[in-house]
């Protein structure tokens, strides 16, 4: 076998140019996740509720189609330990936001589901939400060349 010469080794300006559009997405697509993660916290705040708490109520009203979860599909859904959910759900179920009960066919499971108070902080949740999670949808599937946001940090900067 032949030794590679460090030209050969280099990769091209193809595949640079890929890596780089990859960092670029990556990055791009983190930073617009962040942004709209900053702003569903500060607005699950304003009405009154932890960011937790917050996604603890979307679990519930919308990840298993029921209306209602169990424990562990709601670790599942917050990707959480169980030990934890049983926390949160505890101290959401102690200020009103959510109820939980036995499951009547397997009394195992607990059934968390959400008290009115729940359904009408978490209905002005999704409508504070409308516009920012069209613009997060928009962003998230097109990445500029160079975003408008680093061109202003530049003018700022100078």
């Amino acid at each position: 076998m032949t030794p590679q010469s460090s030209y050969e080794a280099l990769p091209s300006a193809t595949a640079q140019t890929q890596a780089d559009d990859a960092i670029r997405n990556l990055a791009w697509f983190r930073y617009n996740l962040r942004k709209f993660l900053r702003f569903s916290e500060k607005a699950a705040r304003q009405c009154g509720v932890t960011p937790q708490q917050h996604q603890l109520m979307l679990g519930v009203a919308g990840y298993t189609g029921r209306g209602t979860a169990t424990v562990s599909e709601l670790a599942e859904f917050l990707q959480e330990r169980h030990n934890s959910v049983v926390g949160l759900v505890e101290r959401a179920a102690q200020r009103g936001l959510v109820r939980k009960e036995h499951d009547t066919q397997d009394r195992r499971f607990v059934l968390v589901s959400l008290t009115p108070q729940g359904e009408q902080i978490l209905a002005r949740l999704t409508e504070l939400h409308k516009e920012e999670v069209k613009a997060a949808r928009e962003a998230l599937v097109k990445v500029p060349k160079v975003p408008a946001q680093v061109l202003e940090v530049k003018k700022k900067a100078v």
